[in-house]
């Protein structure tokens, strides 16, 4: 196997999943620091190889050299990153996806595909005018650049001629603690989006588990929507806040701005989705939102005490630097505030000229 974006979050977890369940796995990624201190701590049964998806000629090397039965692909660049630099998330998103299909396409044993996409492909939600849950047979809107390449990057996929699986993920949480979103960035961006809009989470050791079923599965040709069980299926302002509860500093995070029930545009690329088929195939919902904050607080022991004392001045320091600080309005503006704080989220649509 071939995991693509293998010491990522998602693709750190996976190649643990395949190691643990006994198969050659091989982990993809740049030759960074960071991912050079994480090749040490490889499970038994996992390789690393250091390539730069978007060079065609380290693509071609690295499928050559480890001739995959199956390759997973997690590399990407995702939102809010993405928006800081839009030519670099095509470059990786559709480019490197392009590349790595033609290689595979003309191996002697071509590989099984499995696509890791996204619910941003089905469009920004107004949770008032649109009814849940959505499914794969719905239409992609793409609307950012984000859902734009993804969308663009499926229909690559799709029309690759291998033996393909799509895999599109809701919103992806660890409990780890180092992985958890609070960044500079994800803390601005998180406050940016409408506090009722709809959100399907998942425990990233279940989409770890999915994308290893994919694999072998008799799924080939199927989009599966990937989240977890319906206790993942939250309002966007209701996640940090418990994150941070978990973690011992309840209201650390000022609330946000609800959307506009009377626009279908000032709305974030998320919603609930309907993961029946998708858990029938693989199996792979385990756990649940309320076990995922009962582990966050059992990892964070008896530093949540001191966090109650911290959490009013996390809260100040959050208000000043949320995305609508002495912004004028009642309703959220997710597009203006990512355009503010974050980069140009417009997706330069193919043939677009721009």
């Amino acid at each position: 196997m071939l995991v693509t974006g293998g010491f990522g979050l998602v693709g750190t977890a996976t190649v643990r999943r395949l190691a643990a369940d006994g198969r050659r796995v091989v982990a993809a990624d740049l030759d960074t620091p960071a991912n050079r201190e994480a090749a040490a701590k490889l499970p038994k049964g996992a390789e690393y190889r250091w390539a730069d998806l978007t060079d065609p000629q380290q693509v071609q090397r690295l499928i050559t050299d480890t001739d995959p039965a199956a390759i997973i692909h997690l590399a990407a660049i995702i939102a809010p990153f993405l928006y800081r630099n839009r030519a670099l998330g095509r470059r990786v998103n559709v480019d490197a996806t392009a590349s790595l299909l033609r290689v595979a396409q003309a191996q002697p044993n071509p590989p099984r595909f499995v696509h890791a996409s996204s619910t941003a492909v089905f469009g920004a939600r107004n949770p008032h005018r649109t009814t849940p849950p959505v499914t794969a047979a719905d239409p992609m809107r793409p609307c950012d650049a984000y859902s734009g390449q993804k969308a663009e990057a499926e229909e690559l996929v799709r029309s690759s001629g291998l033996d393909w699986v799509v895999l599109r993920f809701g919103g992806v949480l660890s409990t780890e603690l180092g992985a958890l979103p609070f960044t500079a960035d994800a803390l601005y961006f998180e406050s940016a989006l409408p506090t009722d809009g709809r959100l399907h989470t998942v425990d990233v050791r279940d989409v770890a588990t999915a994308c290893a079923a994919a694999t072998t599965a008799d799924v080939v040709g199927e989009i599966l929507l990937i989240a977890g069980d319906d206790s993942h299926r939250v309002r966007q302002g209701d996640v940090g806040p418990a994150l941070a509860a978990a973690l011992g500093v309840p209201g650390a995070l000022p609330p946000g701005r609800p959307g506009n029930p009377d626009s279908d545009t000032d709305w974030f690329i998320t919603d609930w989705m309907d993961t029946t088929r998708a858990q029938e195939a693989l199996r792979y919902q385990h756990y649940s939102w309320p076990d995922m904050l009962a582990e966050l607080r059992d990892k964070a022991g008896w530093l949540r005490y001191p966090g109650r004392l911290v959490a009013p001045i996390a809260r100040a320091v959050m208000k000043r630097r949320g995305a609508y600080w002495k912004q004028p309005g009642t309703y959220a503006d997710p597009w203006g505030a990512i355009r503010r704080g974050l980069g140009d989220p417009t997706w330069d649509r193919p043939g677009s000229g721009a």
